[in-house]
């Protein structure tokens, strides 16, 4: 099982992300990753192996920003290693996913043909991919990741930001688990509610089939 946080709030929140990821360490992973916006452009810091390694890349490399997602993976389409890591990126969008996208083949060859480019073996860049497709056709965050799930055959729990719209989250699941916390100007997304007790005890479950956009103000769930 992989690992999900996210937040958005006013705090600077990359240490609020990888101590998340730690309560998330009892579920296994290989790889670990953040993506932080800046107030200009969001910045990905990815590495194989364990936490400790993020930590050091992170005090090497600090990551400045009120707005973030993190995640432990689990390989399972593509081996472990800092390319198939999450967050993955697609021009503005960053997406974290856990889950299979049983029908990654067809979508994949679908995309290629269009000439994207992939930077990693995984299912989940294909999401990254077509949610910047329909944005750069017109639709905003929201819709985008929306018209995206409808193609998607499988399982999933994912968070999706992008720089288009850098005051939300949008956070949706399918046969995968994702909670949203909520606090006082800020809320936070997981996959478990250890990542997030620190912060909040006010929690909502998302069911499957639903969407949540999450900004500081609040939490939308449709």
């Amino acid at each position: 099982m992989c690992g999900i946080v996210g937040f958005v709030g006013k705090q600077e929140c990359s240490g609020i992300l990888l101590e998340g990821l730690r309560k998330l360490e009892y579920r296994g992973y290989d790889s670990a990753g953040l993506a932080v916006y800046d107030g200009k452009r969001t910045n990905l810091l990815r590495v194989e192996g364990k936490l400790a390694g993020l930590a050091k890349a992170l005090q090497e490399k600090p990551l400045s920003g009120s707005l973030g997602i993190g995640h432990t993976r689990w390989a399972t389409h593509g081996r472990p290693s800092e390319e198939n890591a999450h967050p993955h990126k697609a021009g503005p969008v960053v997406v974290v996913h856990n889950g299979i996208i049983e029908n990654h083949t067809a979508l994949r060859r679908e995309l290629l043909q269009s000439g994207v480019v992939f930077n990693s073996e995984t299912d989940t860049e294909i999401i990254s991919h077509l949610v910047n497709r329909e944005i750069a056709a017109g639709a905003n965050l929201e819709g985008a990741v929306r018209a995206t799930l409808r193609r998607i055959e499988g399982s999933y729990a994912i968070a999706v930001s992008s720089e288009t719209e850098p005051d939300k989250i949008i956070a949706a699941r399918f046969a995968s688990p994702l909670v949203i916390g909520l606090g006082a100007g800020e809320n936070f997304i997981a996959s478990d509610i250890p990542a997030i007790l620190a912060h909040t005890r006010d929690v909502l479950f998302l069911e499957d089939g639903e969407m949540a956009v999450v900004t500081g103000d609040g939490v939308r769930i449709s």
